[in-house]
């Protein structure tokens, strides 16, 4: 299995990257985490007819900007889930006369929108609602005997935890500087996310969405990350890091 760092940034394109967007290719199935401008990326490394499934955190801008270069995929088919509310968004987002509608895509596109709790889709997947200025889901899916957690925009919370209990790799957000920690806008720091995976005993952590505005290079985030002691192996994301599971 494959996870490939399509876009690494929060907030903003910067010299450090695109906004966020991670690719999972497994055995059967194409993954994608949330919709940054990292999504153009996606046909580089998606070159067959396996089902592609799109799953959107939340609508902040930086995570479903990239939504638009749809129309230059040829997948076999999409199928974009969300939470409750999703089918409204983008009916607004991806239309006209912004970009090409859903329904005028080269390929066929399902939206089927989730409430919290477990599924049984082609895959095991359970979502949970984490901490954020805006409702943000965080997902658990366990594929090709392998078990990946993705807690985008979240402050420290149980939900977290859980979601991540006995994973293979927590794929974190980490928008905040060592220290820094802000309760009107929760959002993880190096720390803090290495706090979760020691929690629920994670195997791996990788870090991303790391915030343009305070890492301005990808030395910062290399630093920052060097900073917690009690979590050893962390992967610090950047755009086009591949990493095998």
């Amino acid at each position: 299995m494959q996870i490939i760092f399509l876009g690494t940034n929060g907030w903003y394109d910067s010299p450090t990257g695109n906004t966020i967007c991670t690719l999972i290719n497994s055995e059967k199935y194409h993954i994608i985490l949330d919709a940054g401008n990292g999504l153009y990326k996606a046909d580089r490394y998606i070159k067959d007819d396996l089902p592609v499934y799109l799953f959107l955190s939340h609508f902040h801008l930086d995570h479903i900007e990239g939504l638009h270069v749809l129309s230059k995929f040829r997948f076999k088919s999409l199928t974009i889930f969300g939470q409750k509310g999703t089918k409204a968004a983008l009916h607004t987002i991806v239309n006209e006369p912004f970009t090409v509608p859903l329904e005028k895509l080269p390929f066929p596109v399902e939206v089927r929108e989730l409430s919290p709790g477990p599924y049984k889709l082609p895959f095991a997947l359970d979502c949970r609602f984490l901490v954020h200025a805006s409702p943000c889901l965080g997902y658990r899916f366990d594929l090709d005997g392998k078990t990946i957690t993705y807690c985008p925009d979240t402050g420290v919370c149980e939900n977290a935890v859980l979601l991540a209990a006995d994973a293979d790799l927590l794929i974190a957000e980490c928008a905040h500087l060592p220290g820094e920690e802000n309760p009107a806008w929760p959002h993880l720091n190096p720390a803090a996310a290495a706090a979760i995976a020691l929690r629920a005993k994670a195997a791996r952590l990788a870090l991303t969405h790391f915030d343009a505005g305070r890492y301005t290079s990808l030395q910062m985030r290399r630093e920052a990350v060097a900073t917690v002691r009690d979590f050893s192996g962390i992967v610090v994301g950047e755009d086009d890091l591949v990493m095998q599971l």
